[in-house]
């Protein structure tokens, strides 16, 4: 064992953490984003919430990724406390899955078809059929798979580099001696903490533990109480995540360590003790690459199982350790960047905050409208309020989907992405809309005066138009519904028409004394924010159109609807314009 085994043991980890990067983003660019749908709902249930937990680990191949992105959503309040533990726990059977596929590395044998399980053997195939996938394929789903084709791969050779660097120490006295420490079990489970806690994968160092073993020297009594310190040294990623954060996300990470802790305990205690009473002579035989793996699931199946129904008490554990108090005075944050650890994740919080912000800007226009003709202080404060909610919620997703439209995500996350940062200034903009007409609304009530029969007729049916079309828009960007989409903008042009004609007549009741040029100024401050608001409501509508397309031509889009002899449009439209009139007047 020289300077270059080790400069080879190093390297070999460095390609192993590489591959399992590269295939970790590839899964879950494959996946699409869908483990993560109604994350909320699933979690609610703590066998659902164990079962998604071991999906997503699978999915992005990191239990640690897994737990910072439950720090980060428990910290921006987008999930309970109690609804990560579940999680948390399946996270850690998830994980077994990377040992069971390197446990392939031991086979030895002279058939044919055994020795092509050998990843050193398949490994090349999957490589090659990776690149060919990435560079000829115009799918981004078959691209994801040959990242993950490809991934493995790395990831395999990273585990032969360090399988290779190990194997002169079977012939190390000076290693075999250090191994004697092995046999202490409390010392292992240390030594199998400290080591995971260094590098944050236990993953990895299950990976290192079934390289070592291919070298001959570990024995059963060894590798079992250091695969239970690796369960414990996991913990470090979400310790250091929760640095900073509230309360009830620093509890996850002390459920995380506490579970693991537990488990370790109630695993532990039994093997030493049986092993002191009856000798089990297996603890002496070396161990394969395979037995880690099945070591690996059966300690982590079995915790979980034992400790899953005692969830409610692995809750407790963390209330008294982070106690509340009664004032919390940590920031509240909205969204946390922790969640980009698992970028389909984020896109989807993101979503929900963008939905928050839809729905506001409706509330708030809708307001607005009513204060119009009942106008009150308190209304009036109520939407200067909700005003104020938007632009934080403006400038914090604004930063949020900058940051996450730099990462590796799916096509079909990237194009939620463009569709919300081309949507929250609309929403932002429809709630200083809302302040606007409210202001007339005001203006009317401090002059104790109103507009006059005509212009009150001619305003409540273009306030239903608005109605109809922020409610339109409201559903469309909800369920992402490009049918709905497509009412907007004939009923913007109705609106529009609609606004034309009330300023017309407006100014014909002018030239006959019917009306002042104070309450038209009013008038007119009314009508221009309704036509915004219409406006914007279009801008979100084209946005949920041409996302779906993965491009964002606003001016291409509207004026192919509008000159194009567009069938759908004009029937649309003809619809809208004879619901909504003022012939009436």
């Amino acid at each position: 064992m020289d300077i270059f085994s080790i400069i080879t043991l190093l390297g070999g980890l460095a390609f192993f953490l590489y591959g399992m990067k590269v295939m970790s983003d590839g899964l879950e660019k494959s996946a699409n984003g869908k483990l993560t749908a109604n994350l909320n709902k699933i979690t609610k249930n703590r066998y659902f919430a164990m079962l998604f937990g071991a999906g997503m680990t699978v999915a992005v191949q990191s239990s640690s990724a897994v737990t910072v992105m439950l720090v980060g959503l428990v910290n921006s309040g987008l999930l309970e406390f109690g609804q990560t533990i579940g999680v948390l726990m399946g996270s850690n059977v998830g994980t077994t899955l990377t040992a069971w596929i390197l446990s392939l590395a031991g086979i030895d044998s002279d058939v044919i078809w055994l020795n092509l399980l050998k990843p050193k053997n398949f490994a090349p195939l999957f490589a090659l059929a990776g690149i060919v996938m990435t560079m000829i394929s115009k799918k981004e789903k078959f691209k994801s798979l040959g990242n993950v084709l490809i991934g493995f791969a790395i990831l395999m050779f990273g585990m032969e580099l360090m399988s290779g660097s190990m194997e002169p120490l079977a012939d190390m006295p000076e290693f075999k001696s250090l191994l004697t420490a092995f046999s202490n079990p409390i010392l292992a489970v240390i030594i199998g903490a400290v080591f995971t806690g260094v590098i944050q994968s236990s993953a990895a160092s299950v990976a290192i533990l079934q390289a070592l073993s291919l070298s001959g020297g570990i024995t059963y009594g060894m590798a079992i109480p250091i695969i239970m310190g690796q369960n414990i040294g996991t913990c470090v990623t979400a310790l250091i995540s929760s640095i900073g954060v509230s309360r009830n996300a620093k509890k996850v990470a002390v459920v995380h360590l506490s579970f693991n802790i537990i488990g370790t305990l109630i695993c532990l205690i039994p093997f030493c003790i049986g092993n002191a009473i009856f000798d089990w002579s297996f603890t002496d035989l070396n161990i394969s690459p395979i037995m880690i793996a099945i070591v690996h699931s059966i300690f982590n199946i079995l915790t979980t199982a034992i400790l899953l129904p005692f969830a409610k008490y692995l809750e407790k554990i963390a209330n008294f350790v982070i106690r509340d108090k009664d004032a919390d005075n940590s920031r509240k944050v909205i969204l946390d960047d922790r969640t980009f650890s698992v970028p389909s994740v984020a896109v989807n919080k993101a979503f929900d905050v963008t939905v928050n912000m839809c729905d506001l800007a409706e509330e708030a226009f809708l307001k607005g409208i009513g204060l119009m003709k009942n106008y009150s202080e308190e209304g009036a404060a109520e939407i200067d309020g909700i005003e104020k909610q938007l632009d934080t919620l403006q400038d914090v997703l604004g930063t949020y989907m900058m940051k996450l439209s730099k990462l590796n995500v799916s096509d079909d996350d990237a194009n939620s992405i463009v569709k919300i940062l081309h949507t929250i200034d609309d929403f932002e903009r429809i709630g200083d809309h809302a302040v606007s007409i409210t202001k007339t609304g005001q203006e009317l009530y401090d002059k104790k005066t109103s507009f006059s029969t005509e212009a009150n007729q001619e305003l409540k049916v273009i306030s239903e138009a608005v109605t109809e079309i922020l409610r339109l828009t409201s559903e469309s960007f909800k369920k992402n519904d490009i049918e709905l989409a497509g009412c907007v903008e004939p009923l913007n042009k109705v609106i529009n028409n609609l606004i034309m004609t009330a300023k017309r007549k407006h100014i014909i009741r002018l030239q006959h004394g019917l009306c002042t040029k104070e309450l038209g100024f009013a008038l007119s401050d009314a009508l221009t924010s309704l036509e915004r608001a219409a406006g914007h409501c279009s801008n979100v509508a084209v946005a949920v159109i041409e996302a779906q397309n993965g491009t964002l031509d606003t001016h291409e889009y509207l004026h192919y609807v509008k000159h194009k002899n567009n069938e759908s449009f004009m029937e649309k439209y003809d619809e809208y314009l004879e619901r909504f009139s003022l012939d009436a007047n």
